[in-house]
């Protein structure tokens, strides 16, 4: 009698036979088979090794050829766009080399970098109190919402000139190098590193953001720049602030961008996600 799970086994058995032979046939009949793929796999490796490193190559090369030609190319775009302009810097928090950036901008241009001004991160009320004379700044310590007042009257005399900011540059200022007044343009760089004391943060929050208005109020170009990798960003704040801004002053284009927009082009450039174009239109002054 036919036994319908005898058969069932029987096949089963021949099948795992002959994939048991198979398996066999391949380690021991075929080794030279299977040294022959590996080889042929190194080879492959090797190729697409050699590949990688001649595309590296090729792209490294083509990095460089872009940034000589950007070098060379800046001078010719930016050269004489700011003709005997006075260019201030405001630097909101540490120098960092930002002087030396913003001076390579201007070389071409035609304008004098007429003072570099660094804020100083953690004000004392009391010294503020005691510059202010007989202003109303003098009560400053016990009313501090004056000191976003007294950053925007600084911010305003930065560009135009006037006491109060030279009586008080020692107290609001690290440091600065040139002389306030008659600008025509004004940069600011904004350090991304706060006071760990939260009264000190609030009173450098409110000092910043009075000295940023300020700058704007007077009407002349200001624009807010940073580097390329700075993080976190201060794009934000300087719109905020109504500033044109640039993300990438520490690059060629970054550079030139700044210098039209302080020959009268206005927003946002640069390389981020959400700035309108690398380069704004190329504009200039008569000459």
């Amino acid at each position: 009698m036919f036994d319908f799970r005898y058969h069932a086994l029987s096949l089963a058995a021949v099948f795992i036979a002959l994939v048991v032979g198979l398996l066999l046939g391949v380690a021991i009949g075929d080794k030279e088979l299977v040294s022959g793929a590996r080889e042929e796999l190194r080879d492959s490796l090797r190729s697409d090794v050699r590949k990688a490193d001649q595309e590296r190559d090729e792209a490294q090369a083509r990095v460089r050829e872009q940034s000589q030609f950007a070098n060379a190319a800046y001078p010719i775009l930016t050269g004489g766009q700011l003709p005997d302009a006075r260019i201030g810097l405001v630097l909101l928090g540490d120098d960092d080399g930002s002087p030396d950036i913003v001076r390579e901008a201007l070389e071409p241009t035609g304008a004098d970098l007429a003072f570099v001004a660094v804020v100083r991160q953690n004000i004392d009320l009391q010294t503020v109190a005691g510059r202010a004379g007989r202003t109303r700044y003098a009560d400053i310590e016990r009313d501090p919402t004056l000191i976003d007042d007294l950053g925007r009257r600084a911010g305003i005399q930065m560009v135009l000139g006037g006491k109060l900011v030279g009586r008080m540059r020692a107290a609001l200022l690290q440091s600065l190098s040139g002389s306030f007044g008659d600008l025509d343009g004004v940069i600011v760089m904004r350090s991304p590193d706060r006071p760990a004391d939260e009264d000190a943060d609030d009173r450098l929050a409110a000092l910043q953001d009075g000295i940023a208005r300020g700058l704007v109020q007077t009407g002349v170009p200001v624009v807010g720049t940073e580097r390329r990798a700075s993080r976190p960003s201060s794009i934000g704040w300087f719109r905020a602030r109504e500033m044109s801004s640039v993300d990438n002053v520490d690059e060629p284009a970054g550079r030139a961008a700044v210098v039209f927009v302080l020959a009268g082009s206005q927003g946002s450039y640069g390389r981020r996600d959400d700035a309108q174009a690398l380069l704004p239109p190329v504009v200039g002054r008569p000459r």
